[in-house]
């Protein structure tokens, strides 16, 4: 089966298109849009993490020179819709986490609003309050469940407990992963302005959907949503966080329709982005594998424990990924969640997956160990014909091939399986790996719109975004082909509500949703105006619902591997060399999709030995919110990192044969940097990050 778009763009290593704009500073983020006499907002958050406000003093902001308003819950605007109680900003005197919006001051400058903000005196009432996660915790429950959207909290096929009580080999363990931030580098930002006479609101926004924003702000102030715009043409990272409307966008626009005809510029601290734009819950998970004594697994069971905030529930799923990575007849996955007084979390790159993948891959690892097989045969010894979750014959699942491929290529083979078995100096030298997977990811609905300009270009339009993963690049490649022009005759628009509606960046689906809408339209304008159009000639289509093969399990899948080195004295950690071998389908600009999977697995490596975001117990904020002590790689800790993938398509997927990149570099590499721990050391180090005191415990 071959795919419907013969590749000429595709395929090729094209520079970004905007990366001129970007490196000379012309490309506007969300802050940097040229609005006349712009005001600045600082917002006033909550020291205490359950209470009310019993009062607020603004006299002394309110008297500095160059302020315009202070908002609080006593004079703010009543909101049309706080349904989702997360947007529900300084509509009461309720405060259910630490940093939540209590007030903000609007000024003439950052300056001036920073230093009001300050003056601005609250008093609580402070209520008890429940800001840690425990294995035990009294209030878990099984998360909500949509009839409609979103799986299931919990799976069962077999009898696990029974499959268990008679493996020759079990393996029984609790792996957990800390809270964590995604951080990405242009904070959360929105600039608003709300239009005197027209009642047109306009956001310039750090986002990852402007339609999705929209949306959601619409809603928040009863408009009509063609009264609404949001504009987004270059966005600096967002891993997740961006991919919906958070509180700051709300508080933006009120504080823009408190003063109507003046842009009001937001932008979020660094400290202020660990309470207010979602991050990664902590997890803990046990994972019971059985086996009989050559590794081939008869049961596997993952049940995971996470948080949720009081006010608006979610899920990471963690456990999801045991559904489908392995054959086991017996399999049983759980979720429970507790609500705590904490803000609210939300995706960081691969949801679910990533936590969920780390503990389950940790835990083969130690099988491979218990049975005395190698890890790479292990996991091809136990890879399903089928979808062990529905029961579908695969699209291309090519993880066998990844993971031998990916072992000759590492150098792997030769390799003493016995932990500390080789040591350097100092040094205790290790080699890890362990397995990638993710879904296909496709939102239909997204629409696209070509038009002929009549100096021989083509105008293509889609709102979507590019956070920085190479859309600007990868959608104009694919305009290329389906319209049958080179790259250079087309001028893609993307990033405003202006142009037609697009699905959110996120979940790996951008390119895969977007780029079928756009092969979708050039059909369409081919089909009614043939290889020479008129000038002003157009067309528009929509992503199909039909487009991905419904009969198939469709899945990206990879192959990590890691060498570790520990010092013997210390505890201290390096990773000089990672590997990784994926099988994503057609690659459309493999300059842009190796940059991902690098980067993916750079935050793997952060996730293993670096990322923790510590609570407070006593008072329900984050003690190292900021970058000097959540510690990130640096340059330094980031050795020869390596990124390869199989050169194949999978029409099953999507027109242009491609399937999703952006996470699956990250799912699997911290699994892989701890299975290398391990066999340097003989410490398994369970609960990440792995961090020197743990070695040497």
């Amino acid at each position: 089966m071959t795919s419907t778009l013969e590749p000429k763009s595709m395929g090729r290593p094209l520079t970004r298109v905007e990366g001129a704009d970007k490196v000379t500073g012309r490309a506007p983020y969300a802050y940097e849009h040229p609005l006349s006499d712009p005001l600045y907002l600082h917002p006033v958050l909550s020291t205490i993490p359950h209470g009310r406000v019993t009062a607020v003093d603004t006299s002394g902001a309110e008297a500095l020179p160059g302020v315009h308003t202070v908002l609080t819950p006593g004079n703010a605007e009543r909101l049309a819709d706080t349904e989702d109680r997360e947007f529900a900003v300084l509509q009461s005197d309720e405060v259910s986490f630490h940093g939540q919006f209590v007030a903000a001051v609007v000024a003439d400058t950052p300056e001036t609003a920073r230093q009001a903000a300050g003056l601005v005196k609250v008093d609580y009432e402070r209520l008890s309050h429940d800001v840690v996660l425990t294995a035990d915790h009294r209030g878990l429950y099984r998360p909500v469940e949509d009839a409609d959207e979103g799986p299931s909290a919990d799976t069962a096929q077999g009898d696990v407990e029974a499959a268990l009580e008679r493996a020759e080999v079990v393996v029984d363990h609790t792996y957990s992963t800390p809270t964590e931030h995604n951080n990405p580098m242009e904070p959360h930002t929105t600039t608003a302005l709300w239009e005197e006479g027209t009642g047109h609101l306009t956001l310039y926004d750090s986002t990852q959907g402007v339609h999705v924003v929209r949306a959601s702000v619409a809603t928040v102030f009863g408009l009509d949503p063609e009264r609404v715009r949001v504009v987004a043409p270059h966005v600096g990272g967002g891993f997740g966080s961006k991919g919906e409307a958070h509180a700051h966008n709300v508080l933006a626009a009120m504080a823009a329709r408190a003063l109507p005809g003046r842009p009001v510029k937001f932008a979020l601290t660094r400290q202020q982005m660990f309470c207010l734009v979602g991050y990664r819950t902590p997890t803990i998970q046990r994972v019971r594998l059985g086996a009989d004594r050559d590794g081939r697994l008869g049961a596997v069971s993952h049940d995971a424990v996470e948080q949720t905030s009081t006010i608006k529930e979610f899920t990471e799923n963690s456990a999801m990924c045991s559904r489908w990575m392995y054959a086991a007849p017996h399999r049983r996955t759980t979720h429970r969640i507790a609500a705590l007084d904490v803000p609210v979390n939300f995706w960081m790159r691969a949801p679910g997956e990533c936590p969920g993948t780390y503990a389950a891959e940790a835990a083969m690892d130690e099988l491979a160990h218990a049975c005395g097989v190698d890890p790479v045969e292990l996991r091809a010894l136990n890879d399903p014909e089928t979808d062990p979750q529905s029961g579908s014959p695969w699209s291309d699942r090519r993880l066998v091939q990844c993971l031998r491929e990916g072992a000759e290529r590492f150098g792997w083979h030769g390799r003493d399986p016995a932990p500390r078995s080789r040591r350097e100096g100092d040094w205790l030298v290790g080699t890890g790996v362990a397995s990638a997977s993710y879904p296909h990811m496709f939102n239909p609905g997204s629409v696209a719109h070509v038009r002929h300009d009549g100096d021989g270009r083509y105008e293509v339009s889609i709102g979507a975004v590019d956070i920085g993963t190479g859309a600007w690049t990868s959608l104009t490649q694919i305009a290329a082909d389906a319209l049958g022009r080179p790259a250079s005759d087309i001028r893609l628009r993307i990033g405003d509500t202006a142009f037609p509606s697009a699905s959110v960046a996120g979940g790996s689906s951008g390119t895969s949703s977007w780029g079928t809408a756009i092969v979708a339209a050039a059909r369409a304008f081919r089909d009614r105006h043939g290889d020479s159009p008129e000038p002003g000639a157009e067309a528009s289509a929509s992503a199909a619902e039909d487009t991905v093969d419904e009969g198939y399990s469709i899945y990206s899948f990879g192959a990590h591997f890691a060498e570790a080195w520990v010092n013997a004295d210390t505890g201290e950690v390096r990773v000089p060399r990672m590997y990784g071998l994926f099988s994503i389908g057609r690659v459309v600009n493999p300059r842009t999709v190796r940059s991902q999977f690098l980067g993916g697995m750079v935050m793997g490596l952060s996730m293993a030995l670096h990322e923790e975001s510590y609570r407070d117990p006593r008072y329900g904020h984050i003690a190292n919110g900021d970058f000097a002590e959540y510690h990130v790689p640096t340059n330094a800790d980031v050795g020869d990192l390596r990124a390869d993938w199989l050169d194949e398509e999978d029409p099953r997927a999507t027109p242009m044969g491609s399937r999703g990149a952006g996470e699956i570099g990250i799912v699997g590499s911290p699994a892989a940097v701890a299975n290398a721990v391990h066999h340097a050391t003989g410490v398994r180090v369970r609960d990440l990050p792995i961090t020197p005191d743990k070695l040497l415990r």
